[in-house]
């Protein structure tokens, strides 16, 4: 029977998950915070680690690692609330082994558990040959995370990092939320001279303006209330190798004036230090608005601008790389697969075409997403339909430039006729108003019999 010791402070919420974790077989251990869950694995071991990524005393990312130093063994699973899934999947780089969202999906929970109490056995039977074995479920995927995509968009964005790939230009990335700007960014590293060195990734929406001076540069002991040890900044860790600054319009003035003074002379003084220590980085950053307007207003320093601005590329939207929608869905499928150990074939016809009518808001990470619950819901070979969000069941009003309204949700081919009209028989300008490409738009004007 595996052994988990499950860290929660809420403690209703813990004795419900204890109640759960028993019934499916599991020996819990529980603590209602860092010291009790010290002392409890001093006493006993386990084969799973449960923690909460808030506690009383302690943070769940600092314990982690407290643990992670002394028990190496033991796969740590973080639970965190929807505001921070962003620390929990950045706390998977420094060890977690996955994270659970709160409020829970009791399968989900399940096969998360699973997944964790099995990558040890992965390990262990590494010298058994390939052709005995299954391949890891988990895929470290550092360099596999880029799609390349077969749109117009795709092609330039690919053209675009390989040519700067190789260089040690500072790139800035623009693009919406959830284009997979990081992804970017990586993928710039690892084709770069830096890519046996760190790649570092840092958002500056997330980091106090009081304590950026610290993230960024390091502190020594005592320099101010709260400094109970030394701590390197991203810029030393980062030394050698590549800083992704995401959102860096989120920085405050005061902010963009240490950053703009650390790029300018490469070098950087760790607060309470006198002692200047040389860097040897790449910046790439990346940003959803529009800096040249931000410098206009004088929110942003202009010096830093042109500094981080040597090379731009523009990230698509989803909306901008039709073609490749379906490639995305294949490739977020296969990773889904992986991780929640399922053996989903593919999508069927109606959410393929479903797919191709939504307009795609939160883009690359709204697919990611939507994909994965699907997967996690199928029972079958294949994603249907009863297993999509609700928000693609709901009439999609896009407005065109008349502030007339196109919709494919219902009416469909008197909204065909309509935008047809509106555009003068343009096919390309009719697809356009619908929002759907124009491939889809010839299929479905065969499917209705429109002339």
């Amino acid at each position: 029977m595996p052994k988990i010791l499950l860290i929660e402070d809420d403690i209703s919420f813990c004795k419900l998950l204890e109640k759960f974790l028993i019934k499916k077989s599991y020996d819990v251990t529980i603590a209602f915070s860092a010291a009790e869950a010290r002392e409890a694995i001093k006493k006993e071991s386990f084969d799973l680690i449960l923690t909460d990524l808030r506690l009383p005393d302690f943070d769940g990312i600092g314990l982690m690692s407290e643990f992670k130093n002394t028990y190496p063994h033991i796969p740590i699973i973080l639970m965190t609330g929807y505001s921070d899934v962003n620390t929990a999947v950045k706390a998977i780089k420094n060890g977690a082994a996955d994270y659970i969202s709160k409020p829970f999906n009791p399968d989900e929970v399940l096969l998360v558990i699973t997944n964790a109490l099995q990558t040890p056995q992965i390990v262990e039977e590494e010298k058994i040959p390939a052709k005995e074995k299954k391949a890891p479920k988990k895929q470290a995927s550092g360099e596999n995370e880029f799609v390349k995509g077969i749109s117009v968009a795709s092609k330039k964005l690919l053209d675009h990092i390989q040519l700067v790939s190789p260089t040690d230009m500072s790139v800035l990335i623009i693009g919406e939320s959830g284009t997979g700007k990081e992804i970017i960014a990586k993928s710039i590293h690892q084709q770069s001279q830096r890519k046996n060195n760190n790649f570092i990734a840092v958002d500056c929406g997330a980091i106090p303006k009081e304590l950026a001076a610290s993230e960024f540069f390091g502190h020594l002991k005592g320099s101010f209330t709260g400094a109970i040890s030394d701590k390197m900044g991203y810029f030393e860790a980062a030394n050698g190798g590549t800083l992704f600054l995401d959102e860096i319009g989120n920085l405050s003035y005061e902010n963009q004036i240490q950053l703009l003074r650390a790029l300018q002379e490469r070098k950087i003084k760790p607060v309470g230090s006198n002692k200047e220590i040389n860097v040897d980085i790449r910046i790439i950053t990346a940003t959803n608005e529009d800096l040249r307007e931000a410098v206009k207003n004088g929110d942003f320093r202009e010096d830093l601008y042109h500094r981080i601005n040597e090379f731009s590329i523009e990230s698509p939207s989803l909306k901008d790389r039709d073609e490749d929608l379906m490639l995305f869905a294949d490739y977020f499928l296969e990773k889904a697969n992986q991780q929640l150990n399922k053996e989903v074939i593919g999508f069927s016809p109606e959410v393929v075409s479903i797919f191709q009518n939504y307009n795609w808001p939160g883009n690359l990470r709204e697919l990611q997403n939507c994909v994965k619950r699907a997967t996690l819901l199928t029972r079958g070979d294949f994603i249907e339909s009863e297993v999509l969000p609700a928000e693609f069941f709901q009439i999609q009003k896009q407005q065109s430039g008349s502030g007339e309204s196109f919709s494919l949700s219902e009416n469909e081919k008197e909204a065909i006729i309509h935008a047809l009209s509106k555009a003068q028989n343009n096919k390309s300008e009719a697809a356009k108003l619908l929002k759907i490409t124009r491939k889809t738009l010839y299929n479905k004007l065969k499917h209705y019999n429109i002339e």
